[in-house]
């Protein structure tokens, strides 16, 4: 290329948009933006060590500290027998700080409160340089109060990691936007690559914005744009996909069977149902309800539904005509406008998480909509800015801002009403606050300097305050009940009683009056109110939180207190459908087996995890899907002398794998050739039944525990 031709090749590429906000900070800003994080800090950890975790995602951090290649795949158990349903990214972090600090609640939940904290941090710096300190103040203030991302963020569910990094790989995507340098592209890119690693496809829902917004707005030339999106997309492929490339490595024989997965590989996982499973119902994700009743059913308006309604949508209305305003404001504004940018990739991030929540008739559940909040925080931040600026500017957005600001205090009132019986007094004083806020506008519009233009701020305060009072109200309910949400740890939600799916605050059990987990066997009974139980979800069948014995050789919490709330269910009131006395018998008569007891179930398993400290063996996994046990399989752990007992029948998951006919062969077999343990040998109570093959008439109608020997196996 000659020298001519690059000339007025760098003559015709526009130059780097340069941040717009140069101006220094006011007093306010930083003060307030410590006054969020410091709110949020309160409300992500009072009362945490009250809270129940999710005891599917404990048991995995607790193996991953007792063996490193556990950490690695993610397994459930420690012997390395079945994996969780998802990759591993989370657990490896909650892992790493509890081998540094010691296992229990607060070292498991540090690294994510402070993931969480960081969210908030990097949200506001993106927004405070394209919008403006007050735009930024408002995006923070709406992202810690969303009061389903409380509820998250006091989980050890990986979403909350999740939302880190997506919100890190969009605002360096606008960095990179705004400076036409590759570098921070390539960062954002990792970003969500290891987003994918934390819940797979659900990390990449953003990805369409951020792709559009950079080759449209980003200053270099469209071939150098081309270039640098490709090599952008070099780095996803790698950060997506090297733990599942180095899974594959490892020969089937000498690699836990991965969770959720049709045939063990996490390239399975990967499409079916952590990818398509998700979106279309099938691979063990229910379908045809939408959602699994989980968040109602699925249609455009699920985000406002009795469920979801007062987890995600306060804000959701404000946030679209903020949109809307905020792009018919920009105008014809040159390619490379920043504002414009911001707003499509904010944008872009709702609309397209809207839209695969709302239509998704796989699995869905409410905690999934915390990915909603930084984009609906953003575009209250910057849009409102925006329409605040038009409101004072231009006589004809005179009446915007305001009919946005009334139609959240409305939705506000009717998100409040469905609560009856709690703070009744708070619809109506929204409604005064916010009138008084919009007469504040308009009667102190014209203020410049002095007395009106602090009145005039003073109403802006007030209509933020009456927009974010109902999420704050739900938001505090969490830590301030010590519950991890309505439903603890397995499907953390937040405040009162509201909608009629299971698994949420105020459902009636499971539609058609059953009690079937999601995907699993049918269960008996169970409150899913807030504080309730959960019948087969994670929730122990007859666990106690808090009332394990303490890690083996070690300190701090007793291992029970990382699982979901909950009593009933099993014999003698034990953990995951086993009794404590049961519990001490296999331990004491394990004769060197890897596993304790294998399961029917990974919720059962976790539990027993974590009441023993022993690895447990989940047969058929999560959903009663998986074909993790086979009779060939489980005749070989048999004559190694690595598994002793196995549990069929109730408890925790219920029957065995779904019926399938592996299951039923696998279920006949143990029958056939197992010894069944009689309650006699552990309990105080007497057996009426004893013998090979029979079960206890405690045990009939509930599980049976069966012994196998080398010698069992012909």
């Amino acid at each position: 290329m000659t020298s001519a031709t690059e000339t007025r090749l760098r003559a015709a590429e526009p130059p780097p948009v340069p941040p717009k906000n140069t101006a220094p900070a006011p007093r306010w800003s930083l003060p307030v933006l410590l006054a969020i994080l410091a709110l949020a800090a309160v409300l992500y950890s009072w009362n945490l060590s009250g809270a129940g975790l999710n005891s599917f995602y404990s048991a995995a951090v607790l193996s991953g500290t007792e063996s490193w290649k556990a950490w690695f795949f993610g397994s459930l158990d420690a012997g390395n027998f079945l994996t969780v349903d998802k990759p591993p990214l989370a657990l490896m972090v909650m892992g790493l700080s509890c081998r540094a600090l010691g296992y229990g609640t607060w070292q498991m939940m540090a690294p994510m409160i402070l993931a969480a904290l960081a969210t908030i941090w990097i949200l506001h710096s993106s927004v405070k340089r394209v919008f403006g300190h007050a735009a930024a103040a408002v995006a923070a203030l709406v992202l810690a109060l969303t009061p389903i991302t409380v509820a998250i963020n006091r989980d050890n569910n990986p979403d909350t990691l999740l939302v880190f990094l997506m919100v890190a790989g969009a605002a360096l995507a606008l960095r990179a936007t705004r400076s036409g340098r590759l570098l921070p592209l390539l960062g954002s890119a990792a970003c969500f690559g290891l987003a994918f690693n934390t819940k797979m496809l659900q990390g990449y829902i953003a990805l369409p914005a951020v792709f559009v917004v950079h080759l449209y707005a980003a200053g270099p030339a469209l071939v150098k744009r081309l270039v640098n999106l490709l090599l952008a997309g070099v780095v996803l492929v790698v950060s997506s996909f090297w733990w599942a490339a180095a899974v594959s490595l490892v020969p089937a024989s000498e690699r836990p069977y991965i969770g959720g997965s049709a045939d063990g590989t996490a390239w399975n996982l990967i499409m079916g149902y952590n990818g398509l499973g998700r979106i279309l119902g099938g691979e063990g994700n229910g379908g045809g309800g939408g959602g699994g009743g989980f968040s109602g059913a699925a249609g455009l308006g699920r985000m406002f539904n009795d469920i979801l309604g007062g987890q995600i949508s306060w804000l959701i209305p404000f946030a679209g005509v903020a949109l809307v305003g905020g792009l018919v404001l920009c105008g014809r504004a040159g390619r490379t406008d920043l504002t414009r940018a911001a707003l499509l990739l904010w944008g872009g991030w709702t609309v397209l998480h809207y839209l695969t929540f709302a239509l998704a008739e796989g699995t869905m559940h409410p905690y999934y909509t915390t990915a909603l909040a930084p984009g609906v925080a953003a575009l209250c931040g910057g849009g409102g800015v925006l329409l605040l600026r038009a409101f004072r500017a231009d006589r004809r957005w005179v009446w915007v801002l305001p009919l946005a600001l009334g139609v959240t205090a409305v939705w506000a009132a009717v998100l409040l009403r469905r609560a009856s019986d709690w703070n009744t007094w708070l619809w109506p004083a929204v409604l005064v606050v916010m009138a008084l806020a919009v007469a504040g506008l308009f009667v102190f519009r014209s203020g410049a300097s002095g007395l009106r233009l602090r009145l005039l701020a003073a109403s802006v305060a007030a209509a933020v305050v009456a927009a974010v009072a109902g999420p704050a109200a739900y938001a505090w309910s969490v830590p301030s009940s010590g519950a991890g949400g309505g439903m603890g740890g397995t499907n953390p939600t937040a405040g009162p009683a509201t909608g009629s799916g299971f698994g949420m605050p105020g459902g009636g059990g499971f539609p058609g009056g059953g009690s079937a987990g999601p995907g699993a066997a049918e269960r008996q009974g169970g409150d899913t109110r807030a504080g309730g139980g959960f019948p087969g979800g994670g929730m122990p069948s007859g666990g106690q939180s808090g009332q394990a014995p303490e890690r083996a050789g070690g300190s701090g919490p007793g291992l029970g207190d990382m699982g979901g709330g909950g009593t009933g269910g099993g014999p003698g009131g034990g953990m995951g459908g086993a009794s404590n006395e049961l519990v001490a018998y296999l331990k004491k008569h394990q004769d060197g087996a890897k596993w304790l007891l294998a399961v029917s179930s990974s919720q059962g398993a976790a539990q027993l995890i974590l009441s023993s400290g022993e690895p447990v063996i989940s047969m058929w996994g999560w959903s009663g899907s998986d074909k993790a046990m086979t009779l060939a399989k489980l005749t070989e752990l048999v004559r190694k002398g690595e598994l002793h007992y196995v549990q069929l029948g109730g408890g925790m998951g219920g029957g065995p794998g779904g019926g399938s006919t592996v299951s039923s062969e696998v279920t006949a077999w143990v029958r056939q050739h197992g010894t069944a343990v009689q309650e006699s040998d552990y309990g105080n109570r007497t057996s009426t039944d004893s013998g090979n093959g029979s079960e206890s008439s405690s045990q009939s109608g509930q599980s049976a525990v069966y012994r196998l020997d080398a010698s069992d196996v012909s």
